[in-house]
């Protein structure tokens, strides 16, 4: 018999670092499984092989979390504005939590069955209503035994309460994620009393994913570990920000900036910016440091790397990395084998090679969130009669104009 893994709780109560894996839709949409927009996950079951794949390359480069490939997977969202793919969101979830335990049982990693933010509750549909979507996929879960469970990707801290009241029925553990930056969700909650809200519904584990670059990001988990400890509650820490730098953005992180999603390259961070982020990550008390929109493979072995003292392994992809470029040392060209050093590549100041370009964008929020009628949701693809109403706005935005 194969021997008993130890649970996340487990692992996060022995002062253990669990690495995440990275941004699923992103990299998969780059890869030419996802379409942009929807952003769905219907490739478990269209293309299971690339899914694996993925998974596998992140359990090589360190990750101790297989996360169901089930974001945005809830039904309203598999059938939103036109989205008809002749698939159930039980059968994309059933199909990504058999892929996620296939590839976390070739090692110690585990399954974690994830919900996401719903049209629903942007259209504003019941509590009830919201929570029966939630309970859809959690019924996948509780079938196919994963080890634990996250609701992830939540602008509005009520609707992330909501699934966390849903999850934690199974009696599984639940980690609870925000999309949110140091300014609070976008009802204005503060990240302290977000916190708090999510601690007392029943998670466990709490943080922040995507939306921000990791320094912004862990400034947030930052702000929710003060508020959890002046309310004298307790909890575990989870990061997994985006692979993208984003200093220029407001209180909806990237999604407002002109370049999101299909011009965001030139703001990637390096395998040696993620070194800082894991190690900033871990001074302020975070164990649960992963990815999420832009992070690669390489990106997670980098944070493995960087912890590899604490943790006290290396992972399998390291194999094929010299610490600190030292495989460069190989290199033919002498200049290249002169780069092999940590105080080269610690201090790099990489150029974008793109000389007309500035550095910061200005965000096009048009301040507008849940109950406003350009964020109701329908089943009917978007008309040209919409999108000529929603150019008009956007030339007022530009332009200033209310």
């Amino acid at each position: 018999m194969a021997p008993v893994k130890k649970g996340i709780l487990e692992r996060l109560n022995a002062g253990q670092i669990v690495i995440g894996d990275g941004g699923f839709v992103f990299a998969l949409e780059k890869r030419g499984y996802v379409k942009a927009g929807p952003w769905t996950p219907e490739a478990a079951i269209t293309h299971p092989e690339a899914v694996r794949q993925l998974h596998r390359e992140f359990l090589r480069a360190g990750s101790d979390v297989m996360q169901t490939f089930t974001f945005y997977a809830s039904d309203d969202k598999l059938e939103n504005r036109g989205n008809n793919l002749r698939l159930t969101g039980q059968q994309i979830n059933e199909g990504a939590c058999d892929l996620a335990r296939e590839v976390a049982n070739e090692g110690d990693a585990l399954v974690a069955g994830g919900v996401s933010q719903t049209p629903s509750y942007l259209s504003c549909k019941s509590e009830s209503e919201v929570k029966a979507i939630f309970k859809k996929q959690l019924d996948v879960f509780s079938k196919k035994n994963v080890d634990f469970l996250i609701a992830e990707y939540f602008e509005h801290v009520e609707e992330a309460e909501w699934a966390v009241q849903v999850l934690k029925s199974t009696g599984k553990p639940v980690a609870a994620s925000l999309c949110i930056g140091p300014e609070g969700d976008l009802n204005g909650v503060s990240p302290g009393d977000c916190a708090v809200k999510l601690v007392k519904a029943g998670a466990q584990i709490v943080g922040i994913n995507c939306h921000f670059d990791p320094m912004t990001c862990v400034k947030t988990v930052k702000l929710m570990k003060e508020g959890v400890e002046r309310a004298g509650l307790k909890a575990h820490y989870m990061v997994q920000p985006l692979a993208y730098h984003t200093p220029d953005c407001g209180c909806q992180g990237f999604i407002d900036l002109p370049e999101f999603p299909f011009g965001l390259e030139p703001r990637i961070l390096t395998r040696w910016d993620m070194h800082k982020y894991a190690r900033e990550a871990y001074n302020v008390g975070i164990r649960y440091i992963g990815g999420c929109c832009g992070f690669e493979p390489y990106h997670i072995r980098a944070v493995s790397e960087e912890l590899a003292p604490e943790r006290g392994f290396l992972p399998p992809a390291s194999e094929k990395h010299g610490m600190w470029g030292s495989g460069l040392e190989m290199h033919t060209k002498p200049w290249v084998r002169a780069r092999s050093r940590r105080d080269y590549w610690e201090n790099i100041l990489p150029a974008s090679g793109r000389p007309k370009c500035p550095s910061f964008s200005s965000p096009e929020g048009w301040g507008v969130t849940k109950g406003h009628a350009d964020l109701l949701q329908h089943k009917e693809a978007t008309s040209e009669a919409e999108i000529r109403q929603l150019l008009e706005k956007q030339k007022k935005a530009k332009a200033g104009v209310n």
